[in-house]
């Protein structure tokens, strides 16, 4: 049974947890002021070096960079590290923001502003906060948390419809599927959330989104891909 001491000890544990999570806000907002514009990129940090993906993911990142674009990540190896690796070489600010985890995710070598998080809250509102574009590279259940909350993050009106890139059509097929097929079907989304997304299969493809976009808004300060069908 909990007796009043313990709850008091909660009480103050739950206190200092906000007190820490404010600094960790406040750090990311003084750390990270003056990166836009920003590109973030999502996915898998299991992904290896020798896949045909890190070297797409790291062209990607590396032709953002040339348009300008500093790059985000979680700032973990695999598609982060790959990310991370490509703005590098691109010459613009490349920002990895890492994860405290009991595992020991070390940030990758190829950031040159880094800040590492107690809390997955304060972690994720960074990695949204400055991104004016979302390349989404195939992972598991922390890209899938991810890419769900940005979209519902647009779908609430709480940021701008900024463009949300899926790169590989066949890994994010049965993912589509079940939105158009289960989630639409039945009236748990709407077509418009669905026009937040674009399907990409070439870092080309991905480059031209991104750009196609901005030029776009900046002409006529409205929402650009009027489907999610990729090539339209």
């Amino acid at each position: 049974m909990t007796n009043g001491y313990e709850i008091n000890d909660l009480v103050k544990e739950n206190s200092w947890r906000m007190f820490r999570i404010m600094g960790e806000l406040v750090e990311g907002f003084d750390k990270l002021s003056g990166i836009e514009p920003a590109v973030t990129i999502y996915g898998s940090a299991r992904l290896r070096t020798d896949d045909k993906l890190y070297a797409q993911t790291e062209e990607i990142a590396y032709r953002l960079g040339e348009m300008g674009f500093s790059i985000v990540t979680g700032g973990g190896p695999g598609v982060m590290e790959a990310a991370n690796k490509g703005a590098r070489r691109a010459g613009v600010t490349s920002v990895g923001l890492n994860i405290d985890l009991p595992e020991e995710q070390v940030c990758n070598a190829y950031t040159t502003k880094s800040i590492t998080f107690d809390h997955f809250f304060a972690r994720k509102v960074m990695l949204v906060k400055y991104a004016s574009a979302f390349v989404i590279i195939p992972g598991g259940l922390g890209t899938l948390d991810e890419l769900t909350e940005v979209l519902t993050l647009m779908q609430t009106h709480k940021m701008k419809p900024f463009p949300v890139v899926l790169f590989d059509s066949e890994y994010w097929e049965g993912f589509l599927t079940w939105l158009k097929g289960f989630a639409l079907d039945r009236g748990f989304i709407s077509e418009d959330d669905l026009d937040l997304l674009r399907i990409c299969d070439q870092p080309d493809e991905v480059v031209e989104a991104v750009r196609r976009w901005h030029v776009h808004h900046e002409v006529t300060g409205r929402k650009a891909f009027p489907n999610h069908q990729k090539g339209s």
